[in-house]
C-alpha cells in the first residue's frame, strides 16, 4: 500500500470529486445518509447504549459507504446492506472493526469529557427542547462547542479517518491501520485543512449564518425548510469526497472529472 503526498490544493479537487461521485448515483447515497441519520435518531432514545452501539459501529458504517463509492464508480445498484459488509468480510476482520469501533467510541467519550470542561452544556438545554429563545450568550457557547469539538476531533480523525478502509481493504492490523491514518493525514495536512476549511463553511457557517438571518427576519421556524435540505445534501456529497481522500493518499485513479 503505497502513501501518497499531495498539493494543498487537492482539498478543493477532492470535494469536486465528490459531487461528481454523488452525481453517479444520488438516490442511493441519500438513502444511505437517511438510513444512518434515521438509525442513530433513534439510539438516541435508549440511553448511553443506543449511543455507544452506534459509535462502535461507525467505523463499519464508514466501510460500508466507502464500498457503495465504489460500486457507484463501477455503475452497481447500492442496497443498505452495503453497510454490513465488513462485518460478513470474515472473523479476523469482523473482530478488527469492533475493536476500531471501542477505539472510536472511548475516544469520543473522552472527548465530551474534556469540552464539557470547557463548555455550559447546561445553558443550552433549554435551547434544544425548544423552551428558550436564542440568547447573544447561548450563541457563543455553541461558537465553543465548534471551536473546541473541531480542535479536540483532529487528532480522533487523524487516526480514524482511513483506518477503516486500511483494515478491511488492506488488511492490516488495528494499530498499523491506525498508524498509517495518521501519518497519511499529517503527510497531506495542507490538503486536509483546506478540504475541512471549505466543508466547516458549508455545513457549519452557512446553516448558522440562514438561522441568524432568519431569526432576526422572525421567520425562525422556516429556516429548518431551507437548512435541512442543503445539511442533508452536503452531508452526502462529504461522505462520497471521503473516497477521494482515500484514492488520492493511498490508490490508484480511479475518479475522473
Amino acid at each position: 500500500m503505497k502513501l501518497n503526498a499531495v498539493t494543498p490544493k487537492e482539498g478543493y479537487t477532492w470535494i469536486r470529486q465528490g459531487i461528481w461521485l454523488f452525481k453517479q448515483n444520488p438516490l442511493g447515497f441519500l438513502m444511505l445518509v437517511f438510513i444512518y441519520v434515521f438509525t442513530a435518531q433513534l439510539a438516541v432514545i435508549i440511553p448511553v447504549i443506543g449511543v455507544f452501539a452506534v459509535l462502535l459501529l461507525t467505523p463499519t458504517l464508514s466501510v460500508g459507504f466507502m464500498t457503495a463509492c465504489r460500486q457507484a464508480i463501477q455503475k452497481e445498484r447500492i442496497g443498505p446492506m452495503v453497510y454490513l459488509i465488513a462485518l460478513q468480510s470474515g472473523v479476523l476482520i469482523r473482530k478488527r472493526m469492533l475493536q476500531l469501533g471501542l477505539i472510536y467510541a472511548t475516544l469520543i467519550v473522552l472527548m465530551s469529557f474534556i469540552l464539557s470542561l470547557l463548555v455550559d452544556f447546561e445553558m443550552l438545554l433549554p435551547l434544544m427542547t425548544g423552551d428558550k429563545a436564542m440568547t447573544p450568550e447561548a450563541l457563543r457557547q455553541i461558537y465553543l462547542i465548534l471551536f473546541f469539538g473541531g480542535i479536540l476531533y483532529i487528532p480522533i480523525a487523524m487516526v480514524m479517518w482511513f483506518s477503516p478502509i486500511l483494515v478491511a481493504w488492506a488488511d492490516m492490523s488495528v494499530a498499523q491501520a491506525l498508524f498509517s491514518s495518521c501519518l497519511a493525514f499529517w503527510t497531506n495536512k495542507a490538503a486536509f485543512f483546506f478540504y475541512i476549511s471549505i466543508w466547516g463553511a458549508i455545513l457549519i457557517a452557512m446553516p448558522l449564518t440562514i438561522g441568524m438571518v432568519f431569526d432576526a427576519l422572525d421567520f425562525g421556524q422556516a429556516a429548518s425548510f431551507i437548512i435541512a435540505p442543503i445539511s442533508i445534501a452536503g452531508l452526502t456529497v462529504m461522505h462520497c469526497s471521503f473516497y477521494a481522500t482515500w484514492k488520492a493518499c493511498f490508490g490508484e485513479e480511479e475518479i475522473v472529472l
